[in-house]
């Protein structure tokens, strides 16, 4: 009887979830809470002091601050940019494609999950910092560091009420000995993964320093920053950049890798689909190699609509996204919210709105996105993948 009386008091479109915060589950105020213009727009800092690298572009609570740090990598991640760097994403995935032929002609099993992790770490980590990771090349897809990634969200839920213990850990021994301490194996590959991030941004640093304005796979964010001219000494330390580095590869692996899963799941649990996206891709495949350009994978009407609905289902960042307006009062309805309040929506709400995506929200029908009319309309309203806004993310390319 409480539980039910406590679903219906938190049933309303906005409540209070903590002292200090509030949250809101209307479609039509996401596009007035998460803007481009209107203002200032902070982070909530209780939520982003509990990384460990709390100088990173991402972990930044300051409107000001955040723009400053985010502007020389904006442009490194544009459509253009991505467009002219496909080849990265090709190399890969043809390595993927020889890892799992492999596995078919032995009769082996494969872990189908870490290899799609595995394919979204080298390719975001080539891309990034000119040097791919390897994981391709593991045995078993360097599985720990996607575990390790995933349980990630776990451990920010207790750092945000410690906040010392994030930074504790990072900064207290140097990461060879956090290697060399550490007994489990997924957890030495995340250390070992970190040292090598900051050995590989030293060692872009010093070419920077000697004139060097990229590497063989072309510039990497680490030389956006250091050449900005925006951008003061103190922004562009060891320690600042390797934050920007580990923060940005490792979101644009693990959040692609996890939408990637789960289509490739509802490829594979129901043959109709398989079956016609096959067509589709056979049908656009006009090169001898089989490789397809973005540009025509982009005119692909079925492999659109797999992959909008793998995104609804499974956003960048599913939790709420607390901003704030230091300078102002909110207006949500018939309720002032006063300036200074965190304000949050949920994404993984929004796209699961019955009204919107009718009464079983959670089943893949990419079906639905084959309607352009429908496509438009959620597009403006009820779908946020990537959040919006000052924050949204910069890698959606």
């Amino acid at each position: 009887m409480y539980q039910s009386h406590l679903i219906t008091f938190l049933q309303g479109p906005i409540i209070r979830i903590s002292p200090h915060e509030l949250h809101i589950s209307d479609p039509a105020f996401f596009p007035e809470l998460y803007r481009q213009d209107g203002g200032r727009w902070d982070k909530y800092a209780f939520a982003y002091d509990a990384f460990p690298v709390r100088d990173a572009t991402v972990a930044t609570a300051d409107h000001h601050v955040h723009k400053m740090r985010r502007a020389p990598l904006g442009p490194f991640f544009s459509k253009a940019k991505v467009t002219a760097r496909q080849n990265v994403i090709h190399g890969n995935v043809d390595k993927l494609c020889h890892r799992l032929l492999a596995f078919v002609k032995s009769g082996e099993q494969v872990n189908l999950g870490a290899a799609i992790s595995a394919l979204t770490q080298d390719v975001a980590n080539q891309f990034i910092t000119g040097k791919n990771s390897g994981a391709l090349d593991e045995d078993d897809f360097s599985i720990g560091m996607m575990l390790v990634t995933q349980d990630g969200g776990r451990v920010w839920t207790i750092t945000k009420h410690l906040p010392w213990f994030g930074p504790l850990l990072m900064g207290v021994l140097p990461m060879e000995w956090m290697v060399k301490l550490t007994r489990d194996p997924n957890m030495r590959a995340f250390f070992k993964y970190l040292l090598e991030a900051e050995r590989h941004t030293k060692h872009l640093m010093d070419l920077a320093a000697e004139g060097n304005s990229g590497t063989e796979y072309g510039r990497t964010i680490v030389h956006e920053i250091l050449e900005s001219e925006d951008l003061p000494v103190e922004e562009k330390t060891h320690k600042r950049i390797v934050g920007d580095v580990v923060t940005v590869s490792s979101a644009g692996h693990e959040s692609s890798a996890t939408a990637m899963r789960l289509v490739l799941f509802h490829i594979f649990d129901r043959p109709e689909i398989l079956k016609r996206l096959r067509v589709e891709l056979s049908s656009a495949a006009t090169d001898p190699s089989g490789q397809l350009e973005i540009k025509t994978l982009e005119q692909l009407p079925f492999l659109t609509a797999l992959l909008l609905e793998g995104l609804r289902l499974s956003p960048g960042i599913a939790s709420r996204m607390a901003r704030i307006a230091p300078d102002r009062d909110l207006v949500y309805d018939k309720w002032r919210i006063p300036a200074g309040t965190p304000v949050g929506m949920t994404a993984l709400l929004l796209h699961l709105d019955e009204e919107v995506y009718g009464p079983d929200p959670w089943e893949f029908e990419p079906e639905r996105w084959m309607d352009p009319e429908f496509r438009k309309n959620v597009e403006g309203r009820s779908f946020a993948p990537f959040s919006r806004g000052t924050r949204n993310c910069m890698g959606m390319q």
